[in-house]
């Protein structure tokens, strides 16, 4: 009969404790954020960790600030408290909008934002949205700290940059841009994982698309964002190489790929 050993429960109540105990444990002791995606892994059998460092009990890690005009979110401020934040539906509302689409309740008052990222799990919601906005990962270890955008962060299926010391401490969001929009599409149910996500952001450097949930990591082309929204929603779709999963085909995805880009970039437009 299998059974499961327990693993060692470690539960530092500083970030400058978690950082040294992260640091002398490395991959040894597994992050254990929200606990949503790993739990999953955990009872699955996927994953057998012998140790969880757990980052609950450190009130640090749940601050939603804002210094100036930039918004600093802590690992593990739940999506839950990112969508109702008051400050973030007022000046961050697209991040809002996106984090409120996320599976269910339930799941959102557990999930965290160091969570969702460190985990880099394709079919996520919020990487999308933290890249169109410029948003960086903040990485801390006793070596110190360095901020990477979403792109850098986020290597592949699964696959970080973090390093084994290195703990992912917050997220940083720099001003909203004029115009920002953020679209899901699911295939299947209203609590679904996405088939395709599309985060959309109009400032004055210009236009920026991302697209999530269709790749390995969120893609974005910016020589491809001039012209029409229905060019450029088709230029995705052609540049794009989408997965095929339970949520749809390669070439379904790129069908909606164009659509949803090319209502996405409409709706900045829109915008008066």
């Amino acid at each position: 009969m299998y059974v499961r050993a327990e693993p060692e429960w470690i539960a530092p109540r500083s970030v400058e404790d978690a950082v040294a105990l992260r640091a002398e444990r490395g991959d040894e002791a597994t992050v254990l954020a929200g606990g949503t995606f790993l739990g999953i892994l955990m009872n699955q059998r996927f994953l057998a960790p012998q140790a969880l460092l757990a980052l609950g009990a450190i009130e640090e890690l749940r601050r939603i600030e804002v210094a100036g005009d930039e918004l600093r979110l802590g690992a593990m401020v739940t999506h839950r408290s990112v969508e109702r934040s008051p400050v973030v539906r007022e000046r961050w509302p697209m991040l809002a909008r996106a984090f409120s689409l996320v599976a269910s309740p339930r799941v959102r008052n557990q999930a965290t934002v160091g969570g969702v990222l460190a985990d880099a799990d394709y079919a996520s919601d919020p990487p999308a949205a933290l890249a169109a906005l410029d948003a960086r990962a903040v990485l801390r270890s006793p070596r110190g700290e360095r901020a990477l955008p979403i792109d850098e962060l986020i290597l592949g299926h699964y696959e970080t940059s973090i390093e084994p010391d290195e703990l992912l401490v917050a997220v940083r969001v720099p001003p909203h841009p004029r115009r920002a929009a953020y679209r899901k599409f699911r295939s299947r149910s209203v609590e679904d994982r996405p088939c395709v996500t599309v985060a959309a952001a109009r400032g004055a450097s210009g236009l920026r698309v991302v697209v999530g949930a269709v790749a390995a990591t969120p893609q974005e082309f910016r020589e491809l964002c001039d012209g029409s929204p229905a060019e450029v929603g088709a230029r995705y779709a052609e540049r794009i190489e989408p997965i095929a999963d339970a949520r749809g085909s390669a070439a379904y995805r790129r069908r909606v790929i164009a659509a949803e880009v090319r209502r996405a970039v409409e709706s900045l437009e829109d915008v008066g």
